[in-house]
């Protein structure tokens, strides 16, 4: 974007039809869709110098339709194809690379679980979801532990993307449209009078609007206060240990999660990336690497793919992002019905990634047409935690 003197920005910046506070993959997202649906006068708005410090540039990447509720396989539904078409649509790379997931499963439960939900992807569209036993597991990812293998589920157009090239692609054909974007601001306050929202302070100066979106990821919760508006959305820390260039797992192979544990890897550059969600982890905004994880992590690796034992591991390479978790695990999205103008989108509980593109098209439909019919957005809504119609969800497997 040109760069704007300080005169320029003040003039520019004092009202915008849409406000998004968050610059990362999903209020990215917004603004694309957005002026896709003809909208011109968009502000992101993001506190950092640079886009993708947040949780889009510590994410996993990783894509999959295979979900246990329905709105979770109808927003991979639409944005699975999407990213299919990203690189030729958008004129940027987004990095999709359809190599699968692949669930392992060990036990009866498991299998029935994977059959409950391969009924329901199927009945909503999926047509790339296979149940596989156990020896269709195994010449999947031959390097795996086999003997107590059950079977699994495998869908070919899961797989992964570049975060940061993907929410790059956004924001830069957002403002080939007109979209502006601001760095280097804070939102200090939400301004609201009796019609509702109408603006925001910022560390750069203020801004008028009469919508205004959070985008804000695991701040989320923060920002909503700004409104008053008590938003259940907590942060927690989540952290990826790569592996040195690793040769005895192919670099083609699907992202493999072993049930039995909640490990789970996949190939990243000439390795793997390994991941394990630790359930004694606590929330809070906690981005530093614990360097006790990789023991942890890899104990549980090498359970499942032997070979993880030659593998070499350099600690100052692991990192750690946040996720920004709801009670059901579910995101929040739409408005907050007691104060006209605010949106949400928030609490992905680590599917904010590969959720981006239906989150953006759901918020685009619901601020310019009033509605959508992508999900059951009132499922979605701000308004189940206080009626306690929360979504169900299996937090017991990935």
């Amino acid at each position: 974007m040109k760069a704007l003197s300080h005169g320029q920005r003040e003039a520019r910046l004092k009202s915008a039809d849409v406000i998004v506070i968050g610059g990362g993959i999903v209020g990215s997202s917004v603004a694309y869709h957005l002026t896709e649906a003809g909208c011109r006068s968009v502000l992101v708005i993001e506190r950092e110098t640079h886009q993708g410090k947040g949780s889009t540039g510590k994410s996993m990447g990783g894509v999959r339709a295979q979900f246990s509720s329905i709105p979770s396989i109808r927003m991979s539904l639409y944005s699975i194809p999407f990213f299919g078409a990203f690189d030729e649509v958008m004129g940027y790379p987004g990095g999709y690379r359809p190599q699968g997931y692949l669930y392992v499963a060990t036990n009866e439960r498991h299998m029935a679980y994977l059959r409950e939900n391969y009924g329901k992807q199927v009945d909503a569209g999926l047509k790339s979801v296979h149940l596989l036993k156990r020896d269709d597991v195994c010449h999947l990812v031959p390097e795996l532990r086999s003997d107590d293998i059950a079977g699994g589920s495998f869908c070919s157009t899961d797989g992964f993307v570049d975060p940061h090239s993907v929410m790059t692609g956004f924001i830069q054909r957002a403002m080939e449209r007109g979209a502006e974007l601001l760095r280097n601001a804070e939102v200090t306050a939400i301004n609201t009078d009796a019609r509702g929202v109408c603006g925001v302070e910022t560390t750069q100066g203020p801004v008028a609007g009469r919508t205004i979106v959070n985008c804000a990821g695991a701040w989320a919760g923060l920002v909503a206060k700004l409104a008053d508006v008590d938003l259940p959305v907590q942060p927690l820390r989540r952290m990826l240990v790569p592996t040195e260039p690793f040769e005895k797992v192919s670099l083609q192979s699907p992202l493999v999660i072993d049930m039995s544990t909640g490990f789970h890897f996949r190939p990243e550059g000439l390795g793997l990336l390994l991941a394990w969600n630790d359930p004694e982890e606590t929330p809070g905004f906690k981005t530093a690497f614990d360097p006790a994880f990789i023991e942890k992590v890899l104990t549980r690796g090498v359970d499942r793919l032997p070979v993880l034992e030659e593998a070499e591991v350099n600690p100052k390479r692991a990192w750690a992002g946040l996720y920004e978790m709801t009670p059901d695990h579910h995101p929040v999205l739409g408005p907050v019905k007691s104060l006209p103008g605010f949106f949400l989108a928030n609490g992905f509980s680590g599917h904010g990634v590969m959720h981006s593109p239906a989150t953006g098209r759901i918020l685009a439909d619901l601020i310019v047409h009033g509605k959508s019919d992508l999900v059951d957005t009132e499922m979605l809504g701000f308004d189940r935690f206080a009626a306690g119609r929360l979504v169900p969800h299996d937090a017991a497997v990935l």
